[in-house]
């Protein structure tokens, strides 16, 4: 059985669009099934792979999770991590974890979205040049 149903991850692909609808950031959501490292350098190594790192202005946001080991991570590149609160990383956390404590994945993934997208909008609000530079799609990483 798959992680998220199709309309979980149209959910999830929608909110992605509204949180960039006024943002020239970038959201990602990356999800595997086991972790054997920390979550937040597993998240920094997708970062990585899915070219997040590569975005303009450095504001991209990735979040992470490996559903079997209960591991997640939320990261922001450079330019971002350089303009939020420096709680506001941890703020997210909780608000996701609170959904999670009660099985409520695809809940606490779009409480993330919002709280990054409503951050980058203040920080890096759309422009007419903006494009969407990377996928929307949830990016599973081993097959779930």
């Amino acid at each position: 059985m798959a992680l998220f149903t199709e309309q979980e991850q149209q959910q999830i692909r929608k909110a992605i669009e509204a949180a960039e609808k006024n943002t020239s950031g970038e959201l990602r959501v990356c999800v595997e099934k086991t972790c054997s490292e920390e979550a937040l350098d597993r998240a920094a190594t997708y970062f990585k792979q899915l070219n997040m790192h590569k975005t303009k202005l450095r504001n991209g946001v990735l979040i992470y999770l490996s559903t079997v080991d209960r591991k997640f991570a939320i990261i922001g590149d450079a330019g971002i991590h350089k303009v939020v609160p420096d709680n506001f990383w941890v703020q997210t956390k909780d608000v996701m974890l609170s959904h999670f404590k009660f099985g409520n994945l695809t809940e606490g993934i779009t409480a993330g979205l919002k709280m990054a997208g409503e951050q980058l909008q203040k920080y890096f609000p759309s422009q007419d040049s903006d494009k969407n530079e990377l996928s929307d799609d949830v990016a599973f990483m081993d097959g779930i």
